[in-house]
């Protein structure tokens, strides 16, 4: 009797750890929330920024690189969605959040306000609020040089005699020049004039942006966003990126 009943459990004791390597364990998936990406905002030139400050009517509003009108025209004047380093800076720990580059800078009936994204006028200037910049000064590498009335581009540290044509990066040809500000001292942009016509070239006397303007501002948009404010009948400017696109 005492054999069947070992023999009894050992073929339990088997079968149970039968069932056991056949279970499948139950593996639990985390989900992971990312925050929604706002669709107006989503960039097709990832070298420019997701609002460009447009003009319509006499009042400054934002549009996305599609065009449609994301903040709507109300303001007198705007700036790019960038940094402003007297918030940055501010004493009031509280409004430095403000000065970076997610909010704009936008004036209302002379009323200066930082503004989100979505157009919500978030905080609004304060004299005691703002702190000092710190000066960011590079020395240019090139520079315009006008020859018989005529303007070209010479650099600092390999130019010495103005009769040798071979110094000269680009030899005075233009009715102007003026080179931009920008991050890239090799190689900035140059706004030029030609047969009343302006365009922007490089330092290596490439066009890259057509002779098709009226005018083209001598502003920082192109340190800032890396776009172009040009105008073909004197009056209405907009931005063009390097690919002379219109926004």
């Amino acid at each position: 009797m005492k054999k069947v009943l070992m023999l009894f459990l050992l073929s339990c004791t088997v079968l149970i750890s039968a069932q056991k390597k056949f279970v499948k364990k139950k593996t639990i998936v985390k989900k992971s929330f990312s925050p929604k990406t706002n669709p107006d905002l989503i960039k097709i030139n990832d070298s420019i920024p997701a609002l460009i400050p447009q003009k319509l009517d006499g009042k400054f509003g934002f549009i996305n690189q599609k065009g449609k009108v994301v903040i709507k025209h109300e303001y007198s004047n705007v700036g790019f969605f960038t940094e402003d380093c007297m918030l940055l800076n501010s004493p009031n720990e509280k409004v430095r959040k403000f000065g970076s580059k997610d909010y704009a800078s936008a004036r209302l009936y002379d009323v200066d306000f930082r503004i989100d994204q979505s157009g919500k006028r978030v905080y609004k200037f304060k004299n005691e609020d703002l702190g000092k910049c710190k000066p960011e000064f590079k020395t240019q590498l090139f520079h315009a040089y006008i020859l018989m009335n005529k303007y070209g581009i010479i650099e600092d540290s390999k130019f010495e005699n103005p009769g040798d044509y071979r110094q000269y990066t680009i030899y005075p040809q233009y009715d102007y020049l003026h080179i931009l500000e920008g991050d890239d001292l090799k190689n900035p942009m140059i706004i030029a004039s030609y047969q009343n016509k302006f365009g922007v070239i490089d330092v290596h006397n490439k066009v890259i942006i057509p002779f098709e303007y009226s005018d083209i501002k001598r502003n920082f948009s192109w340190k800032l966003a890396r776009l172009f404010e040009v105008t073909k009948d004197g009056k209405n400017y907009y931005y063009i990126d390097i690919n002379n696109k219109g926004y």
